[in-house]
């Protein structure tokens, strides 16, 4: 489902009101929130696809630290997570989906998060995630809402994983680009959630399948701003260029295009492939973070002490045009 066919599906929706829900669907933020009283507020998440990666551990370590993404970029704590699981058990062994709950568990014990419970269906396709719920304080929730002019944004993983991807399922991907995308992808974003806290975060979103430019345009929307982004200084795997190139592109990333490209200005130095790379469907993303300018280095600094080697300041937020990005 693209960006266009849920957006139309979600404001035909008629949604109503309660008080306690502090983050709703109003601002396609990542999570939603629930007050419980004035010192805890739930955040849930909900999120599953298909494998990505050969390896089923490995895709359950994936599909798990994408599901908790949602909860880190809210500046909340996971607490349990309940697995999701289509399986076509008839025709694939159980030992497979074994590994993929190992996996996707190992995360989580990784993550503090306690597995209690799940749904399982058969399904002649394979899909595995994770509702979570985590919690945080009514009044420290970083939203994608309150971005404010002359923040600096921050990113934290490269982008390009759903090219790589795409380039795996066509045999065409190199072990080395494999193993880049993996070790981005099983990268909890726990730690950049604590540091953004720690350096005074206006606003965050995880980078997922609505690419770098989908999530930073509902950023810039829902806090009525504008964005410039630096595209040269934005991190790339190396080899989605490659295979860009070559015309391995994810039908997701022509239909993020299609959907944002009316309110991007693109500059006429930016190359098309490197637009296409802004525009990738990402899995297990990094976070996007608006925070004031002169926290913004020392964020970087201390993330990439952390292991966090790719984060950088990728642009800064601007008053006009509110909901709009300029790509220079």
């Amino acid at each position: 489902m693209g960006p266009e066919d849920l957006d139309q599906i979600l404001k035909a929706l008629p949604l109503p009101k309660y008080p306690k829900v502090l983050v709703g669907l109003d601002t396609s933020d990542d999570a939603g929130v629930y007050q419980l009283n004035d010192e805890v507020a739930l955040v849930q998440t909900v999120d599953f696809f298909t494998p990505i990666v050969d390896d089923p551990f490995t895709f359950g370590q994936i599909a798990v630290a994408n599901a908790l993404s949602d909860v880190y970029a809210m500046g909340g704590t996971p607490l349990t997570g309940m697995n999701l699981v289509a399986f076509p058990i008839k025709t694939l062994s159980l030992s497979i989906l074994k590994e993929i709950l190992l996996g996707g568990l190992s995360k989580m014990e990784e993550a503090g998060v306690a597995l209690v419970g799940g749904h399982s269906i058969e399904d002649p396709e394979i899909k595995y995630g994770l509702a979570v719920t985590g919690v945080v304080h009514p009044n420290k929730i970083v939203t994608n809402a309150k971005a404010k002019k002359g923040d600096k944004l921050v990113l934290t993983k490269p982008l390009g994983t759903g090219i790589i991807s795409t380039a795996l399922k066509g045999g065409m991907a190199s072990k080395e680009a494999v193993r880049k995308i993996v070790e981005s992808m099983v990268t909890l974003n726990r730690t950049a959630s604590e540091w953004m806290k720690k350096f005074g975060a206006h606003a965050c979103t995880d980078i997922t399948g609505f690419s770098f430019i989908g999530h930073a345009l509902e950023m810039a929307t829902a806090s009525q701003v504008g964005m410039v982004i630096q595209s040269k200084v934005i991190p790339i795997f190396p080899e989605a260029l490659d295979y860009a190139k070559l015309g391995l592109i994810p039908g997701g990333t022509y239909s993020n295009r299609d959907f944002f490209s009316c309110r991007v200005e693109v500059h006429s130095n930016v190359p098309d492939l490197l637009v296409d790379i802004l525009y990738d469907p990402q899995t297990s993303g990094g976070l996007l973070i608006s925070l004031p300018s002169n926290e913004a280095e020392k964020l970087v600094a201390s993330l990439k002490k952390e292991g966090h080697i790719h984060s950088c300041i990728v642009g800064e937020v601007v008053e006009e045009p509110r909901g709009k990005i300029r790509l220079l």
